[in-house]
Formats: C-alpha cells, sequence, structure tokens
C-alpha cells in the first residue's frame, strides 16, 4: 500500500511532466484503434449488404468468376433461361427469378460525365428483380417498363444531382443504351460506393449479355419451413447433380463475397497496424527520456526513501507503477481517440465517394482490451530500465545534490554493441547488392534494416558526441556565447540526446528510404519508357476496363493516325515440350507492335511470331522450361480450342515493361478463339502520320470525347501518369508516418521540457549574473534545432542506405536507375530545424519566464 501511494503522490506532482508521455502512449493506441474500429465497420458493412442481399440460393454458371474479376469480353458467363423454369418447379422452391448483372459497364450523365466511384468501388448494371427488394426499395418513380428507362441508385443520384426524368448513357461491349430515368431506389443497408443502375430484363440480356435467352444467376427463394441447405440440395438434384451449375446458399454466397473483399481489408488494416507499430517505437524513447530524467531529477528524495527503509524492490516497483497509471491514462483516452479517428476516417472515406454509415459502427470487445494491453505493456516496459537505474540509488544519494551526473560519454560496452550491430546490418545491406534473386536479397534487406537501426540505436550516445560537435561548428558558433551554451547543454547527457534524435530519426529513416525508392521507380521507368517505348500515343482505362468494340472502332478512324495496334490478353494452359503443364496468360498483338514496344530479341526473329501458328516466350520462361526457338507448345486457350504453336523467337525479361509475356499474333488468337469469346482490348496503340502528331493527339481525344473511361496519353502524358501515382501512393505513407514524426516532436518537447526543470538553478544563475530572457530562450530554442538536425543527419543518412539497397534489389526486376531525390532530402533536412524550433517553443517560453531568485534557491 506504501509503494501505491508513494507512486500515486509521485504521478500527481509531476502530472504535468508526464502529459506529453501521456498523449504518445494516446496517440499510438488511437491510431491501433482507430484502425480496428474501421476495419470492422468495413467488414460489417459489407457482410451486411452480401448478407442482404443474396438469395436463399443462388445458381450461377460452373465457369462464372468472382464477382470482381470482370470478363475479358465483356459479357458475364451465362445460363439458359431454361434453366429458371426447371429450378422454378422443384420442390420446396417458393419462386425462381433469373437475374441479370455485369461489372463491365460504364453510366455517363448527359454532360457525359462518368458516374462511377472514383474509389474503385464498381459500376453495376442489371434487371429488377424482386430478389432486390431484400437491400433496396424504390423511393421515386418506378422500376423501368421499357428499352428507354432506367433506374438508379439514390446514392449515385444524389452524388451526381440526378432526377427523374435525367438521360444516362450505359456504355456496354454490344453498344450503347440512352435512357431515361424512371425510378430512383435506396438502399436499405448502406451501400459502400458502388453506382447501380437497372434496366428492363429484355433490354439487360440483350445488351449486356448479348443474348435474349440468358441470365447470369437465377436467385430462388425457399418455401416456408425448407432449409437453405435442403432448398440447395434439391435444386442440385433437379439439374442433374451438383456439379452441373454453381449452387451457393445465402451464408456461402455472403461467405463468397467476404473472402474476394477481405484480402483488400486485411492488407488495409495490417498496413495501418505497421504504421502504429512505429509510433510505439518512436513512442518508447519518449517514455524511456521522461522516466530516465525524472528518476534523476529525484535522485535525492529517492536517497532518502532507501535511507529510511524502503528497499530496492519497492523502489523499482514505485517506479513501475507510476509506468502503468501513465499507461492507463494514455490508453483510457487512446481508446476514446481512436473510435473519434474511426469516425474521422468514415468521414473521409464519405467525402471520396465510399459510405460508410455511423449506424454500422463496429466496436468489438477486443479493441480497447487490445489498446489498454499494448499501451500498458510498451509504457511499463520502456519505462524497465530507469526503474531498475532508481532501485540501484543508494542511501547515501540523499546527501548529495540532486541532478543528473554528467554523461559525456556512453560506456563501451554500448559504443561496442552498438558499432558491432552497425556494422553488421551494413553487411547484410551490401549482401543485398550483390544477390542474383530479389526474393534472397530481400531477406538480406529486411535483416539489414532491423541492423542497422538498432545499431544506431545502441550507439547514438556516441554518434551525439561527434554529430552535435560538428553542427555547433557549423550551425551554432553563428549565435556566439549562446550557441556554445546551446551546444554544451546537447553534450551534457548523449544519452539522452542520442535517445531524443532517435525518436526522430526513425521516421526520417523512412521517409528517406521510400523518397530513394519512389524516385528510383519513376526515374528507371521514365529511361525504361525512354529506350522501349515507340509509339506516340497509348489509350486505356484508368479503372481498369477493357476498351469497348465501339470506343476501338473510334481510335482506327481517326484521322492524322497512321496505324493502330490492339493488345489483348487471353488466359491459357500452356503444354511444353518437357511435358510440364503451366497456367499462363499470353499476349495476342498484332504484328506492328515490336514498332511500338522494342523488345531485345535473344533468339529468332520476334517478327516472324507474328505469323501464322507461332509465337515468342521470355528468357525466364524458356530457361525454366527448356525450350528454344523451333519447339512446340500446346496453347489451350480457355475461351476456345488448342493450337499447336511454334516458338519463332525468345525476348529478353531484363526489363521493366512486359516483362515475362508470351507473345502471339491477333490473327492467330482469333483462329483458335470465336468472334463473341476474343478478349476485349486491354490497351491501344496509336502512331501518327510524320509531321501530324499533334493534330492525331487532338483528333484522338475528340474521337472518345463519348467515352470518359478511356484516356489517350502521349509520353509525356504517360511519364506523367505514373509520376503521380507513384507520388499519391508515397504521399499516403508520408501522411501515416506522420503520426511517428509527431510522436518524435513530443518527445524533443518532454526532454527539453524536463531539461529545463532539472537545470532549474543553473538557468536562474545565468540569469543572475546577465543572460537576458531572450538570449535564454535562444539557447534552448538552439538546443532543440541541433538536437532535431541530429535526428535528421541519421535518419536521413539511414534511410538513403536503405533506400539504395532496395533500389538494388528493384533492378533485378529491370527497374535499373538510382535517382537521389535531393530537393526532397534537403527539404526535410531544413524542415527538422523548424520542427525544432517549434518544439522548443514551450519549454524556451516557461524557462523565460522563471523568477530568478526562486530559480536559484531551488533543490532541483
Amino acid at each position: 500500500m506504501t509503494v501505491w501511494k508513494t507512486s500515486r503522490r509521485n504521478f500527481l506532482a509531476h502530472k504535468g511532466r508526464m502529459a506529453l508521455s501521456a498523449v504518445a502512449v494516446l496517440l499510438s493506441v488511437a491510431f491501433v484503434c482507430g484502425t480496428l474500429v474501421f476495419t470492422d465497420t468495413m467488414n460489417t458493412t459489407f457482410d451486411k449488404l452480401f448478407a442482404v442481399s443474396s438469395a436463399d440460393v443462388t445458381v450461377s454458371p460452373k465457369t462464372a468468376k468472382e464477382a470482381d474479376d470482370l470478363p475479358e469480353n465483356g459479357r458475364p458467363e451465362a445460363l439458359p433461361a431454361s434453366v429458371v423454369e426447371r429450378v422454378a418447379a422443384v420442390d420446396g422452391v417458393k419462386k425462381a427469378e433469373g437475374g441479370v448483372m455485369s461489372m463491365s459497364v460504364t453510366v455517363v450523365d448527359s454532360h457525359n460525365t462518368n458516374m462511377g466511384s472514383e474509389t474503385g468501388a464498381p459500376t453495376i448494371a442489371g434487371n429488377w428483380t424482386d430478389n432486390d427488394l431484400r437491400s433496396m426499395e424504390i423511393t421515386s418513380g418506378h422500376a423501368p417498363r421499357g428499352p428507354t428507362e432506367i433506374m438508379v441508385d439514390a446514392d449515385t443520384a444524389q452524388k451526381h444531382h440526378l432526377k427523374l426524368g435525367d438521360e444516362l448513357r450505359t456504355v456496354t461491349v454490344t453498344g450503347d443504351i440512352r435512357a431515361r430515368i424512371t425510378g430512383i431506389a435506396t438502399f436499405t443497408v448502406t451501400n459502400p460506393g458502388a453506382a447501380v443502375v437497372y434496366l428492363d430484363t429484355a433490354t439487360a440480356q440483350r445488351k449486356l449479355l448479348g443474348s435474349s435467352d440468358v441470365f447470369t444467376q437465377i436467385s430462388v427463394t425457399a418455401e416456408p419451413g425448407v432449409s437453405d441447405e435442403q432448398l440447395k440440395r434439391n435444386v442440385a438434384a433437379a439439374l442433374g447433380g451438383a456439379g452441373a451449375y454453381k449452387l451457393q446458399t445465402q451464408a456461402e454466397s455472403a461467405d463468397a463475397n467476404k473472402d474476394s473483399m477481405g484480402s483488400f481489408l486485411d492488407v488495409m488494416k495490417y498496413a495501418m497496424l505497421g504504421f502504429a507499430g512505429i509510433a510505439f517505437l518512436v513512442g518508447i524513447f519518449l517514455i524511456v527520456n521522461t522516466f530516465s530524467m525524472l528518476v534523476a531529477q529525484r535522485t535525492r528524495e529517492i536517497g532518502l526513501m532507501r535511507a529510511i527503509g524502503s528497499s530496492r524492490k519497492q523502489v523499482n516497483r514505485s517506479v513501475l507503477v507510476e509506468a502503468v497509471l501513465l499507461g492507463i491514462v494514455g490508453s483510457v483516452l487512446g481508446v476514446a481517440a481512436g473510435i473519434g479517428l474511426a469516425v474521422g476516417l468514415m468521414k473521409l472515406m464519405g467525402a471520396m465517394g465510399m459510405e460508410l454509415s455511423t449506424r454500422d459502427l463496429t466496436i468489438a470487445w477486443t479493441t480497447p482490451v487490445t489498446g489498454l494491453a499494448l499501451g500498458i505493456v510498451v509504457t511499463v516496459l520502456a519505462a524497465y530500465v530507469p526503474a531498475r537505474r532508481a532501485g540501484k540509488v543508494s542511501p547515501m544519494a540523499a546527501l548529495r545534490d540532486a541532478g543528473t551526473p554528467a554523461d559525456t560519454r556512453s560506456g563501451w560496452f554500448r559504443a561496442v554493441a552498438g558499432l558491432v550491430l552497425t556494422a553488421a546490418g551494413a553487411a547484410c545491406l551490401w549482401m543485398t547488392t550483390r544477390v542474383d534473386e530479389a526474393s534472397e536479397g530481400s531477406l538480406y534487406l529486411g535483416l539489414g534494416v532491423v541492423l542497422t537501426l538498432v545499431g544506431f540505436i545502441v550507439v547514438g550516445p556516441l554518434l551525439a558526441g561527434v554529430v552535435v560537435r560538428v553542427l555547433g561548428a557549423v550551425v551554432l558558433r553563428l549565435f556566439g556565447p549562446v550557441g556554445r551554451l546551446a551546444e554544451r547543454n546537447a553534450l551534457r547527457n548523449p544519452r539522452r540526446t542520442g535517445a531524443t534524435g532517435a525518436a526522430l530519426m526513425i521516421g526520417l529513416a523512412l521517409v528517406a528510404c521510400l523518397s530513394v525508392v519512389g524516385s528510383s521507380m519513376v526515374a528507371s521507368a521514365t529511361e525504361e519508357l525512354d529506350k522501349s517505348v515507340g509509339t506516340d500515343f497509348i489509350v486505356q482505362s484508368g479503372s481498369g476496363q477493357l476498351i469497348v468494340p465501339q470506343a476501338a472502332a473510334a481510335i482506327e478512324k481517326t484521322p492524322g493516325v497512321e496505324y493502330v495496334t490492339h493488345y489483348r490478353m487471353l488466359a491459357a494452359k500452356l503444354t511444353n515440350p518437357d511435358g510440364s503443364v503451366a497456367d499462363q496468360r499470353v499476349t495476342a498483338a498484332d504484328p506492328t507492335y515490336p514498332k511500338d514496344l522494342r523488345r531485345e530479341t535473344t533468339a529468332g526473329d520476334l517478327g516472324e511470331a507474328y505469323g501464322e501458328d507461332a509465337m515468342s516466350v521470355g528468357t525466364d520462361y524458356a530457361a525454366r522450361h527448356g525450350i528454344e526457338v523451333g519447339d512446340e507448345i500446346a496453347v489451350a486457350f480457355e475461351a476456345g480450342r488448342t493450337a499447336k504453336l511454334k516458338v519463332a523467337a525468345i525476348t529478353s525479361d531484363d526489363t521493366n515493361v512486359d516483362q515475362g509475356a508470351l507473345y502471339l499474333s491477333t490473327e492467330t488468337a482469333r483462329k483458335y478463339v470465336t468472334a463473341d469469346r476474343m478478349p476485349q482490348n486491354m490497351l491501344m496503340f496509336a502512331s501518327a502520320k510524320d509531321g501530324e502528331e499533334k493534330a492525331a493527339y487532338t483528333a484522338l481525344k475528340d474521337a472518345l470525347a463519348s467515352y470518359p473511361q478511356y484516356k489517350v496519353q502521349n509520353q509525356a502524358d504517360f511519364k506523367e501518369d505514373l509520376k503521380d501515382q507513384i507520388g499519391q501512393l508515397l504521399n499516403i505513407v508520408y501522411g501515416l508516418l506522420a503520426l511517428a514524426i509527431i510522436v518524435a516532436v513530443l518527445g524533443v518537447v518532454n526532454t527539453l521540457a524536463l531539461s529545463v526543470v532539472e537545470r532549474t538553478r543553473e538557468i536562474g544563475l545565468m540569469r543572475a549574473i546577465g543572460l537576458s530572457r531572450r538570449q535564454l530562450r535562444r539557447m534552448i530554442r538552439l538546443e532543440s534545432v541541433v538536437i532535431a538536425l541530429f535526428g535528421a543527419l541519421l535518419g536521413l543518412g539511414l534511410g538513403m542506405g536503405w533506400g539504395t539497397s532496395a533500389q538494388k534489389l528493384l533492378a533485378l526486376e529491370g527497374l535499373q536507375v538510382l535517382e537521389i531525390p535531393w530537393p526532397t532530402i534537403l527539404t526535410v533536412f531544413v524542415a527538422s530545424a523548424f520542427v525544432g524550433l517549434f518544439a522548443a517553443l514551450i519549454p524556451a517560453f516557461r524557462a523565460g519566464r522563471m523568477n530568478v531568485l526562486n530559480a536559484i534557491a531551488t533543490d532541483g
């Protein structure tokens, strides 16, 4: 009970000093809990939608693809309409409805604006059935009754200001559908962002599936008292067994849809938790510094406790109980803040187009438990070393002045251990640059990153003594005696300076590493494009939609274009000369493609690969299967017959454009794949007539003006688009890393604040002998700046080393160029100085307000 009372008293007595450490715990726990609540809510939203919208039993074609896998020919797999009548006659069936659904569509309004989501959610077109009433209700107008009528979901109508009577155009593989809105249907559960339109059944069959006597699925409703499993068995028996068609109960349909979303949500969750882990790691340094300084400042107090009978264990436990209190306070507030963060993320996603209702806010009991456990455990572990140090304070310490003893250099053991770890990590990074396989190098890279990071943290005090002196000579000496005082203050306790700088180092090292990797990827891709791409224009969809025939025809008819190249991907099963079988996608293109993309040929003639019944393979595939020019490969097209194709060329895989591609001509593909099953173009390439590049560029854009889902890009556009995509990804990562950097800044603030308290008497004496308030504040600001620059130098240097090693692995995948983004690196370094200035504002202000006499009279 005495330990508890002492700990509680000390905690409350130093609550101001604990506040910033509590904020670090709060932020880290909030990020973890916010991530868990956000992803759990997304799971709940999709689970409810999938469960409600699924029929008791759904019958679909055996070969039907996954829900998010678009059909290559633009038409979903279908089953005969006659199956509906067969299913309707089955015992236990109350109703059987033929349904049509396609995601290979684009819907545009009268202003030619794409109605699709910008978040990656699909645009879905289908026919309205009674099964849709499970998840939607018509709140305005009526369902479509003919080919000129269409119904749209309420969320899309609201987002794009649509109303009854407005005209929409639906672009499909069979042609455009122009119809006016006659109805608006509202989801009874949350719609995460998909744009949904409904056509009458006949139009949906004809335009989406290309035939009036097929459906994509049959929704079966059970008679009262008949279970879904029993109904499924009855339907399977009537259709010739479970293998004839794909049959799923409501639960199975929901599970299948959840599985298709699960991988995306898991990647998001674990990525965000990874950044939360980085924030926790940075927070550890803050907590260690806080308790180390508090223990040092209470040396006399602890000595008196030991003198009156407190044992080492009691003193140790007293500090650890304080850590537990800090962990509890920070974690409880963090859990609450995490829920608020999750709501904020939901609102942000809503602004971006993915609707998540707070009605579905899901807080599992494991979320607060996880947050509390993590916060408390991390805080206690961080406080363990300072607590042991407190337990070692002897009773004689009560007779000495309180304060932190000078610590001008780290112990030999720490220095040697840090140098050994750093050297081992550097060796692993060097090994990364010498491997021949990226998979092997990734192991060395991961080990090198961990070892060098730990090594720099351990050797930090030794580095602080060197780096701070250099920074002092370059920066601080410009400020005369005040600058020299700031340098000495930073050097007074190298261990503390090293730990404070290390917190900032971690975040900036990751920023530098990712900047190097991102810049190298852009530079490599740009160089590869300049070297390999010969076409003038590339046409593709930013959302993954294939190019519909009418758009392809518009491209071909564009004035000023000399030739157009079609580019398709076909799924196939290849039987190689060595007897092995491989599932592989092959590229069907026109004979002009070698001019559009210049590929190095290591054997044979690539032009001949575009001849009849010929193909090419990549060097890796050829080596793996022992293939040489002249060998035959049996290619069984998933959408057609089996062909015997002669290998006419082997292309180098030392590239990052079309790496590993197997080429054949479009005509060869058409010979074995029927027209109705031939895949649509993934991309199309166009080259202008000499001297007509600008006119052809404008004409292509005009030709595709009616198809906003496609982009026409020249090589400059393509490079800029690539740069923007990588830049957007890096900005998201930088935003997540900002949490760790914020925690590191709090560490600098806390270190300075506690340092000011520790040096109260010293500050009072300096003020007494003539140091002005302005000079005092400047001294503290300069100390903060030099600590921040120390952390930035270590972080940026370490990050550039990681990034350089990572680029060597990317070089094995064809990204050959190493580019250091010096403007970014220098900007971050200069920004670190401003971070130091910002961190010192409050400590400097408080120091300047000290009463001189009271400061001199203080015990520490």
